[in-house]
């Protein structure tokens, strides 16, 4: 499966976290090669967003946000890790979470990973999913256009069957709690949250 090239992460996140819903997260390691189709995003702006990470300007740990679009961004959270993958222009630090895929191709790594049998839950949350893809701060600022280790594809299965995309509040943010900027696919047990909410 190919990459999404640049372009496609050189956008608005809230385009852009809509549009993730339905592709393929992949990652590769010495271990074998595991997939899941991405089904919850979440977008965070560059500008008046006080639950984004480069709300209040550049540091050490949020850099990577800064950079050129189509990289990963993977921080900590509660001992966990969370991937998110940067947006628009360089300087303009803005990202998409990636909040829970439906796992597809290499299910027993993912269980050996997670230490469960339970596939629902193997990669439904953020930090589910890094836990399920051996996703960590090795990571952070990888370039997912690369096709390498880590990378997102368009689903070659989909051939354009229409998918039905809702949009909520964020989840587990104290500030602009109100914004409908989570994408989720209706009706998909892999979703980590809530599903009522209003056509995206």
């Amino acid at each position: 499966m190919l990459p999404l090239p640049r372009e496609f992460y050189a956008r608005d996140p809230i385009v852009v976290a809509r549009e993730l819903v339905g592709k393929i997260l992949v990652r590769e390691t010495s271990a074998g090669l595991a997939s899941g189709r991405i089904v919850e995003a979440e977008a965070y702006l560059s500008s008046r967003d006080p639950a984004c990470h480069a709300h209040r300007g550049p540091n050490r740990k949020n850099a990577t946000m800064f950079g050129p679009a189509g990289h990963a961004y993977v921080y900590m959270i509660h001992a966990r890790w969370c991937l998110n993958a940067v947006t628009e222009e360089v300087g303009c630090a803005s990202a998409v979470l990636i909040r829970a895929i439906e796992p597809l191709e290499g299910i027993p790594l993912m269980q050996h990973r997670r230490g469960l049998d339970t596939i629902r839950d193997l990669a439904r949350g953020p930090a589910r999913l890094c836990e399920a893809l051996a996703v960590t701060k090795t990571l952070d600022g990888h370039d997912l256009t690369l096709g390498q280790s880590l990378w997102i594809a368009a689903d070659p299965s989909a051939n354009g069957w229409p998918q039905r995309v809702h949009r909520s509040q964020r989840i587990g943010v104290t500030s602009a709690h109100h914004r409908l900027l989570r994408f989720f696919l209706a009706d998909n047990p892999y979703v980590s949250g809530r599903r009522v909410a209003r056509n995206a």
